[in-house]
């Protein structure tokens, strides 16, 4: 992946709205890992302009793949890009925008903790269904192993003809 990386970085070197980077993560890096949640390598994240909120890629990591990604980044719909607002959103955009910061910081904090609670959630359930399968395979593997002699024994019983 990492020589494609390399080109998508060189083909966008000189772009006004898109920047490609590397971070490591084990040296100089890795406090802005840790910030974002970069736990693995590689790991892709989109960021847009002026957001401090990365967003996963979990795309292809083929140099078509990463440059299909890359062309649709950029500027979107935004209180500074209102052209870019499809007729749905422009309205909750400056919905939004009338709000105080502290308003809308209080609204995104209880959105992304909705988030948190639902993912919390499925890691439990996710846990469960993990315990779940354990037992049952152990269930079958002891079954397996108990009948294995049986089977043997009365397939060897059974004359060769």
């Amino acid at each position: 992946m990492k020589p494609d990386w390399d080109a998508l970085g060189k083909e966008y070197a000189d772009s006004p709205s898109v920047i490609i980077a590397d971070v490591d993560c084990t040296a100089g890096g890795e406090s802005l890992c840790k910030k974002h949640g970069v736990s693995g390598y590689p790991t892709i994240k989109t960021f847009e302009a002026g957001s401090d909120e990365g967003e996963a890629y979990e795309g292809g990591r083929d140099l078509d793949s990463l440059k299909k990604h890359a062309a649709s980044l950029g500027p979107s719909c935004s209180i500074d890009h209102k052209d870019l607002c499809s007729a749905e959103d422009l309205p909750k955009l400056e919905k939004y925008a009338a709000m105080s910061a502290e308003r809308r910081n209080a609204k995104v904090t209880k959105l992304k903790n909705a988030i948190a609670k639902e993912e919390a959630r499925h890691e439990k359930v996710q846990k469960s269904l993990s315990e779940q399968f354990e037992r049952s395979k152990a269930t079958l593997e002891n079954l397996q192993e108990k009948y294995k002699t049986p089977i043997k024994l009365m397939n060897a019983a059974t004359p060769k003809a």
